[in-house]
């Protein structure tokens, strides 16, 4: 097995340099003309900049402006970040020992970094603010969903964490926050087949063979809205956001289903009302067994009169 080559430049905001390894074959002179063509979002004056300060790194160094293109090397540089609006709210720990990290994630933080979420994103300030550059996650979260998410301190581990959670060794229930309907008999189970197709911001319920399901309980109601429980059995593309919203009780502040509506990403207004509530499973390294619980509140529930317009919506909207 071919031994992966170590980073030559440190992390830099909780986030890993960029790897390239250059093509066997190629017509090129120089490193950097390979670059201006691998990166075309990038403009040749900022690769050009970037070399002269020394910023794109191979094994044995930095990288010069004039370096000849040597087939089958590596070179490593760290991205320009895009400009993203900081979200303004903390993330909890949960628990700490030396394999497993666990944290309350709050609404709006993306779990790793992707699209126009980098530094603000858990990982990333995870990393940063606890030094532990080595932290990985071992599942994700939406970035408006709240609650428990669980990482891997040690790199050699990564896999039986991930594993569990591929598996589906993990219990996990949710806590949504949704009009109260006093003609839905639950609990239930809802079963459905789920698809998201790429480039498509929503996923959608369709004919055939199940592949999502989800039990429902009601705990709880006050003023209207209910407090539920939602154990989900498959972890599909948003399939509790959607389960709800077949239901027809759409879970308050989802701005997806059952009507996308667009909504800025600095508008940390109205968050969806759907908290990651509990984590339980049999630790694959120690064999013990684990329960967490998040101790983030919906502030739905907590001030439901504040919510009742966008109760009354939802059941007009469906």
């Amino acid at each position: 097995m071919r031994r992966k080559l170590r980073s030559p430049l440190p992390q830099r905001h909780g986030l890993d340099a960029a790897r390239l390894r250059l093509p066997d074959e190629g017509e090129w002179a120089t490193i950097r003309d390979h670059l201006v063509e691998r990166l075309p979002r990038v403009d040749p004056g900022r690769i050009d900049v970037m070399l002269r300060e020394e910023r794109i790194v191979g094994v044995d160094g930095p990288v010069a402006v004039d370096a000849p293109y040597l087939p089958g090397s590596f070179v490593w540089f760290h991205r320009d970040l895009p400009v993203e609006v900081p979200v303004p709210f903390e993330v909890g720990v949960v628990h700490r020992d030396e394999d497993i990290l666990v944290v309350d994630k709050p609404h709006f933080l993306a779990t790793i970094p992707r699209g126009q979420h980098i530094v603000q994103t858990a990982l990333v300030r995870l990393r940063r603010d606890l030094g532990i550059p080595t932290l990985s996650p071992a599942h994700r979260l939406d970035r408006v969903t709240a609650g428990l998410l669980l990482f891997v301190v040690r790199p050699e581990l990564r896999g039986k964490y991930q594993t569990m959670f591929r598996d589906r060794l993990v219990g996990k229930q949710y806590e949504a926050i949704a009009r109260h309907d006093p003609a839905l008999e639950l609990p239930r189970t809802v079963v459905s087949r789920i698809v998201k197709e790429r480039g498509v911001i929503t996923a959608q319920e369709v004919p055939g063979e199940p592949n999502a399901r989800t039990t429902v309980e009601l705990v709880e109601v006050r003023g209207g809205v209910g407090r539920y429980r939602l154990s989900p059995e498959t972890g599909r593309t948003h399939q509790l956001r959607l389960h709800m919203s077949g239901l027809g009780v759409p879970i308050l502040g989802d701005d997806f289903y059952p009507v996308l509506t667009e909504k800025p990403l600095g508008d940390f207004t109205r968050p969806l009302q759907l908290l990651a509530k509990v984590l339980e499973f049999t630790d694959p390294v120690s064999g013990v067994p684990r329960r967490f619980e998040s101790a983030l509140r919906l502030s739905a529930w907590d001030a439901p009169g504040e919510w009742g317009n966008s109760a009354a919506r939802a059941g007009r909207a469906v």
